[in-house]
C-alpha cells in the first residue's frame, strides 16, 4: 500500500493508526536511514529489515519517505552503486522469493520521483491518496484539537471555512499557536480572537507589535486596503469580507482577508474576474486618491496574483474568445513556446493585458462611484487599525463607529 499526498496531511499518522489497530508486529523505517557512505550498506539494511519481518510474519513494514530509497535509478558515474538499495528493495518486495504475510506500507509526497518498477502491481498494488482535508474534514480535525479548550464563542464552522487549503498539521499548529497566545495574554480560555490571530500567523507570518510609525505610509495603506474592501463589497461574485487591517504582518503593511461562504470545487469565469477586480482595488485606490505619480510598490503581490489568474484564463482554461478553446503548453509566463507562431504569442500577450486592464477599469469605476464610503473606511482603519465584517458593513451603511461598538 502506497500513501501519497502533500506534507502534513497525515500519511505517517495513518500508518501509526494501522500499527495500533493491526494487532501484528509493526516494523518502521525511514527512507534516509538506508543511505550510507559505505558501499552496500543500504542494500544490507533492506535485506535485514525484510529478514526480521519474515521471521515474525504476519507483520507490517512501514517505510516513511520512501522516495529517498525508491527514487528512479540513474547511471551516475559519481555514484555507481546508488542503485543497489532500490534494486534490493524491488527484489524483496516481489522477487523470486515470495513474502508471505508481510505487508509493505510506503509514504511519500513525491510520487513522480519513484521508480516505475516500484509502482507496478505486485509491489504497490494499492495507492491511497491522502489529500488536504475538505470543509467537513477540517471541521472534524478542529473539533478534535479544540475538544480540550473549546469555548462557547468559538465558531468551528467559520474557522473551517476560513482555513481552505490547510493540512491537518497546519490546523494543529494553528490551535497550538492560539493556546500559546492565550497563555501569553493571561487569558483563562482560548477565544475566537486567539484562533483568528493564529490562523493569520500561519498564513502570513507574525504580527508586528505596532503599526508603521510613518503616518503618511499608514494613510496610503489604509486607502489601499480600503480599496480592496470597497471593490469586494460591491462586486457580486466576490468572497465575503472577513477582516481589514493596517497592522503589518510578515512582509505586508496591511491586508484584507475573506472567508468563502462555501467550499469551491471549481471556479467560474465571473468568480475569477471578481477575484482579479478585488486585487486591483488597492492600486486603483492609490491612483484615485493620491494621483498616478504617487502609486506605490505595495500592489506588487496583488498584480502578481492577478497576472497569474489572467494567464491561466487565456492559456489553460480556454476563457479568451480571441485565443479560443485551446491550451498553450510549454510557455512559462509570457515567454513564447517554440511551437507557437509570433502572431499567436502576440495575441496571447494582448489578451492577458486586456483582461488585466479591463479588471483595473472595473475596480476604478466602483471606487469612483463610492468615494464617501472609501474615505470613511480609510479613516476608520487609521483610527481603529483593524475592522471586522460587521464594522465594514456598518460603515457602508453610513454608520459611525465608536470605541464602545469596537470594544463589544
Amino acid at each position: 500500500v502506497l500513501l501519497v499526498g502533500p506534507p502534513g496531511t497525515g500519511k505517517t499518522l495513518l500508518a501509526r493508526a494501522i500499527a495500533g489497530e493491526a494487532g501484528v508486529p509493526f516494523f518502521h523505517a525511514a527512507g534516509p536511514e538506508f543511505d550510507e557512505v559505505l558501499v552496500g550498506q543500504g542494500a544490507r539494511r533492506v535485506r535485514d529489515l525484510f529478514k526480521a519481518a519474515k521471521e515474525r510474519a504476519p507483520c507490517v513494514i512501514f517505510i516513511d519517505e520512501i522516495d529517498s530509497v525508491g527514487a528512479k535509478r540513474t547511471n551516475s558515474v559519481l555514484h555507481p552503486y546508488a542503485n543497489q538499495t532500490i534494486n534490493q528493495l524491488l527484489s524483496e518486495m516481489d522477487g523470486f522469493h515470495q513474502n508471505e504475510g508481510v505487508i509493505v506500507l510506503g509514504a511519500t509526497n513525491r510520487r513522480d520521483d519513484l521508480d516505475q518498477a516500484l509502482l507496478r502491481p505486485g509491489r504497490f498494488d494499492v495507492e491511497v491518496v491522502v489529500p488536504t482535508p475538505d470543509f467537513g474534514g477540517r471541521r472534524e480535525i478542529l473539533t478534535l484539537y479544540l475538544a480540550k479548550i473549546l469555548h462557547k464563542d468559538i465558531d468551528i464552522d467559520t474557522l473551517a471555512r476560513g482555513t481552505t487549503g490547510f493540512t491537518g498539521a497546519d490546523l494543529e499548529n494553528m490551535v497550538n499557536q492560539a493556546a500559546l497566545r492565550a497563555a501569553i495574554d493571561g487569558a483563562e480560555v482560548v477565544t475566537m480572537k486567539h484562533l483568528e490571530s493564529a490562523r493569520d500567523k500561519v498564513l502570513m507570518g507574525p504580527e508586528k507589535k505596532a503599526r508603521v510609525p510613518d503616518e503618511e505610509a499608514n494613510k496610503i495603506t489604509a486607502y489601499h486596503e480600503g480599496g480592496h474592501a470597497i471593490v469586494a463589497y460591491f462586486t457580486k461574485e466576490s468572497h465575503p469580507i472577513h477582516k481589514v487591517t493596517i497592522m503589518p504582518r510578515g512582509p505586508s503593511l496591511g491586508h484584507t482577508s475573506y472567508i468563502p461562504e462555501k467550499e469551491r470545487y471549481h471556479v467560474t469565469k465571473s468568480q475569477l474576474l471578481a477575484m482579479m477586480d478585488t486585487m486591483m482595488g488597492g492600486r486603483a485606490a492609490e491612483e484615485l486618491v493620491f494621483g498616478p505619480e504617487n502609486i506605490t510598490s505595495g500592489a506588487g503581490s496583488d498584480l502578481k496574483q492577478a497576472t497569474s489568474i489572467a494567464t491561466h484564463m487565456v492559456k489553460d482554461w480556454g476563457m479568451s474568445e480571441r485565443v479560443g478553446l485551446r491550451t498553450i503548453e510549454g510557455a512559462k509566463g509570457l515567454q513564447p513556446s517554440e511551437s507557437l507562431g509570433p502572431v499567436t504569442v502576440e495575441t496571447v500577450d494582448a489578451e492577458i493585458k486586456k483582461i488585466l486592464s479591463d479588471s483595473y477599469e472595473r475596480a476604478k469605476a466602483i471606487l469612483k462611484a463610492h468615494p464617501k464610503e472609501h474615505r470613511a473606511l480609510a479613516e476608520a482603519l487609521l483610527k481603529y487599525e483593524t475592522l471586522d465584517a460587521e464594522d465594514v458593513k456598518a460603515i457602508m451603511g453610513g454608520a459611525k463607529l465608536s470605541q464602545e461598538s469596537k470594544a463589544s
